[in-house]
C-alpha cells in the first residue's frame, strides 16, 4: 500500500530523494574533505541544518493531527519541548563530576540551589535507554490524559486550539520555577556527551544530523502508510465531515486519541534530537509564541500533504536564520507578512502549487 501510495505522489518522492542526499552528503563532506575545500561544510552548518532537520518532524507532527485530522494544536511546542527536557535530563547525568561544582550526582544548579539529594524523578535518566523511552512516553502520556479529556467532551475548533495554548502556557510557568528541578530559567546546558561520546566533535555532530534525518525520512514514510489506510481514511473524513462520521457509528473520540498522541511522540522524538545539537532546554521552547509560529510553518508550506509540512519548517526557518543575521528588527514582520501572502494568494501552501502544476501537466 505504501509503496502504491508513492508511485502515485511525485512530489513525495522528490522530498525523500532531497532528503536522503542532504542526510547523507552533507555529514560526509564534513568528514572527509578539508577546511577551505569547496565540497566541505563547517560544523556550524552541519548543526544548523541538524536543526532545520528537527523542525521538520516537529512540523511533520503537527501536519498529521492538523491537516488530516482537522485539530488545530496550538501547544505542540509543549511536547517538544518534554522530549527536550527528557534527553537534556540524560545529559545533565553524563556530566557527572565534570561540573562547575564537581558534584557526581547533582547538577550544577541543584548544588547552587543548595539541593541535597537528586528528585525522584531524575533518577533512570542515566541510561540511555530510559531516556529514549520517556522521550516518547512522557508526551505521549500527557496527550493522552488530555486528548481523552477534551475528546470525550466534544471539545472541538478554536475551544479545543485555546485549551492547548493554555497548557503550554501553564508548563512554560511551572518550568520556569525553581523548585520544579528542571533548571528553572536558565534550564539544562552544558553538556559534555552523549553515550560515551564528545558533543563538541565534527564525527558525533555529523551522526546527530544523520539520525535527525533518517528520524524524518522514517516519519514521513510513516505518516503516510498511516493516512493511506483505513484509519486514515476515516480521520480524514473526522476533518471533513466529524458528525456524519460519527452518526455511521465510528467512536470519533478514539480515533482523534490516537492520532493526537501520535503526534505528541513524534513532536518529542524532534525535541529530543533537537538538544544535543542546539546544546541547551530551557521554559522557552514552551512559549506560545513558538508553537504559533510552528503553525506558520505548516501553512507555509500546505497542511494536509505531509511534505508541505516539511518545505515550511525549513523555509521558513532559512529565512529566520538570513533575516535575523542582516535584518533582525524586521523579522517578525517578514514572518508576518509571508504568512498572510500565503493565506490570500496560496491557500494551500507552497505544495498546493506544486501538486497544481504537476496536475495540470498531466492534464
Amino acid at each position: 500500500m505504501l509503496f502504491s501510495a508513492l508511485q502515485q505522489d511525485r512530489p513525495l518522492q522528490l522530498i525523500l530523494l532531497l532528503l536522503a542526499v542532504v542526510t547523507i552528503v552533507i555529514p560526509v563532506c564534513n568528514l572527509v574533505f578539508a577546511p577551505g575545500s569547496a565540497l566541505y561544510f563547517s560544523a556550524y552548518t552541519v548543526s544548523l541544518i541538524g536543526k532545520y532537520l528537527t523542525f521538520a518532524l516537529l512540523a511533520l507532527s503537527l501536519d498529521l493531527v492538523w491537516g488530516y485530522c482537522g485539530i488545530l494544536v496550538l501547544g505542540q511546542g509543549a511536547f517538544f519541548a518534554l522530549g527536550g527536557y527528557a534527553m537534556g535530563m540524560y545529559l545533565m547525568r553524563q556530566i557527572g563530576s565534570r561540573g562547575v561544582y564537581g558534584d557526581p550526582v547533582l547538577p550544577d544548579f541543584m548544588v547552587f540551589l543548595n539541593w541535597k539529594e537528586l528528585p525522584w524523578y531524575w533518577h533512570g535518566f542515566d541510561h540511555f535507554g530510559f531516556a529514549m523511552l520517556m522521550v516518547m512516553l512522557v508526551p505521549g502520556l500527557l496527550a493522552f490524559v488530555f486528548g481523552w479529556l477534551a475528546f470525550r467532551s466534544r471539545v472541538t475548533g478554536v475551544y479545543l486550539s485555546i485549551i492547548t495554548q493554555a497548557l503550554t502556557y501553564a508548563l512554560m510557568l511551572a518550568f520556569f520555577r525553581n523548585e520544579m528541578g528542571f533548571g528553572g530559567n536558565n534550564g539544562l546546558t552544558d553538556f559534555k556527551d552523549i553515550i560515551g561520546f564528545n558533543l563538541q566533535s565534527d564525527a558525533v555532530r555529523a551522526c546527530l544530523l544523520l539520525f535527525s534525518g533518517l528520524a524524518l525520512i522514517t516519519s514521513l514514510l510513516a505518516c503516510r502508510w498511516l493516512v493511506s489506510t483505513k484509519l486514515g481514511r476515516v480521520v480524514t473524513a473526522l476533518r471533513d465531515h466529524e458528525s456524519r462520521v460519527r452518526f455511521l457509528g465510528y467512536r470519533v473520540e478514539l480515533f482523534k486519541l490516537w492520532v493526537f498522541v501520535l503526534s505528541a511522540m513524534l513532536a518529542g522524538i524532534a525535541g529530543a534530537l533537537y538538544v544535543p545539537q542546539v546544546g541547551i532546554i530551557n521554559p522557552s521552547e514552551f512559549s506560545p509564541l513558538h508553537s504559533l509560529e510552528l503553525v506558520v510553518w505548516v501553512a507555509v508550506g500546505g497542511r494536509g500533504t505531509l511534505y508541505g509540512a516539511i518545505i515550511g519548517a525549513i523555509l521558513v526557518n532559512f529565512c529566520k536564520t538570513l533575516l535575523t543575521g542582516l535584518l533582525p528588527e524586521i523579522w517578525l514582520f517578514s514572518l508576518g507578512a509571508m504568512f498572510i501572502l500565503v493565506t490570500v494568494f496560496l491557500p494551500d501552501g507552497l505544495a498546493g502549487l506544486s501538486f497544481n502544476k504537476l496536475r495540470l501537466k498531466q492534464s
